[in-house]
């Protein structure tokens, strides 16, 4: 892990530690971890890592110490039990007063600059939800929050712009629970609630059973979009896109590439299932299949650009002629000499001021007709004429029906 722990001071006496992880950059917003019933095991200190990825220092404060210090704890047998009993002999009233002391610890922090937010899973979404209505912390999210309904009475309390996370079936929040809550929230418009279907507890856990990783990618890109609209920060990444593809297409260097990425990037070529992933194996990609194979008529014509907290949706078109292997496009294919157009879909997904990960989609049937690989007679294909629609829509639409277009 990339943190270190501190000892925080408690309002009404005694110290109690947390896990501290702070930005590449020395500092930002802060943030508060609320721990599920397990302590703060390896997935917490994790999750803190990953946030500090995005740009916060964070600290995960040590819920349990009043009962015992320092708990760490697994997710089967016996520590499933130990779990559930420190659970049983919680006092939620004096953990909300440990989260406000932590808020005062992480605000006194020299790395801490600007607002503090929370963020908390199981018991922790509970407490999240109680720290936006007893404390002065300025947002919050809640995942999966345990025991919602005993504190119905409380959400009109509620003082700062939240997020709230339901799993479908979730049997510690069931409907009538997230229907209770739900209607407490209609006076509060800058609170979000989100239901995954078919997604239980600890959806966003990726060493429990219920782990549902498309789930909680969408959750943590919600949550992510809260954070940055309230406490910051905001990165450019419209720049840190075009720099990178500057770098892919340009000037086609890749140690240049490469340090506009995360420690671990991966990239994915849908169609073709081309990329890497890791630092090793998605340079080695690049060196050798990517930045410096493709022709050198290439060219990327933009149509539009959609930019969200934490990703870039890029749509554009790809065009060059085949006069070179093209691995990641084309792999295994000799140059045809054929010049194709092709709409390309990119959706970049970006971890604080870096790239993390890049999925790339486009119709290979297309690419495939146009440089005469495929036969498009009697099947249901496009040419090059898909992306010339794509910059004059008055260009004749259903051409593929034939005779069963009828105006």
């Amino acid at each position: 892990m990339a943190g270190s722990f501190i000892e925080v001071a408690a309002r009404d006496g005694g110290r109690f530690n947390a896990y501290m992880a702070r930005p590449a950059q020395g500092s930002g917003p802060g943030l508060v971890l609320l721990q599920e019933i397990f302590g703060i095991n390896d997935y917490l200190k994790q999750t803190a890592d990953r946030y500090a990825e995005e740009g916060y220092v964070v600290l995960v404060p040590d819920l349990f110490w009043r009962m015992q210090p320092n708990v760490v704890l697994g997710y089967d047998g016996d520590d499933m039990k130990r779990a559930l009993d420190f659970h049983a002999k919680f006092d939620v009233d004096l953990a909300v007063q440990d989260i406000a002391a932590t808020l005062d610890a992480l605000r006194a922090l020299p790395e801490q600059q600007g607002k503090v937010g929370a963020v908390g899973y199981c018991l922790g979404g509970k407490l999240a939800m109680l720290a936006a209505a007893r404390t002065d912390v300025d947002c919050a999210v809640s995942y999966y929050g345990v025991g919602l309904d005993t504190y119905i009475d409380e959400v009109k309390n509620i003082r700062c712009p939240m997020v709230f996370h339901f799993p479908e079936n979730d049997a510690y929040c069931p409907p009538p629970v997230r229907e209770q809550i739900g209607a407490a929230l209609r006076t509060h418009p800058d609170i979000e609630q989100y239901v995954y279907p078919g997604c239980d507890h600890a959806f966003a856990a990726p060493a429990r059973p219920q782990y549902d990783k498309p789930a909680a990618m969408m959750a943590y890109s919600r949550t992510l979009a809260l954070l940055r609209k309230v406490l910051g920060p905001i990165y450019d990444l419209n720049t840190l896109w075009e720099q990178h593809c500057y770098f892919e297409f340009a000037t086609r260097d890749v140690e240049a590439v490469m340090p506009t990425m995360v420690a671990q990037p991966y990239v994915n070529h849908v169609p073709t299932m081309t990329g890497g992933v890791g630092y090793d194996n998605l340079k080695r990609f690049y060196t050798n299949h990517f930045v410096n194979s493709n022709p050198p008529d290439t060219k990327l014509i933009p149509i539009s650009r959609t930019i969200g907290s934490d990703r870039i949706v890029d749509e554009f078109i790809f065009a060059c002629t085949h006069s070179c292997e093209i691995d990641w496009l084309l792999p295994g294919v000799v140059p045809t000499g054929k010049y194709f157009e092709v709409p390309m879909l990119a959706v970049v997904c970006f971890r604080g001021d870096k790239l993390y990960n890049e999925h790339i989609y486009w119709d290979q049937a297309s690419v495939l007709v146009q440089v005469g690989l495929l036969d498009p007679k009697g099947l249901p294909v496009a040419g090059i004429e898909s992306a010339r629609k794509l910059l004059d829509e008055k260009l004749p639409s259903n051409q593929l029906m034939g005779d069963k277009w009828s105006a």
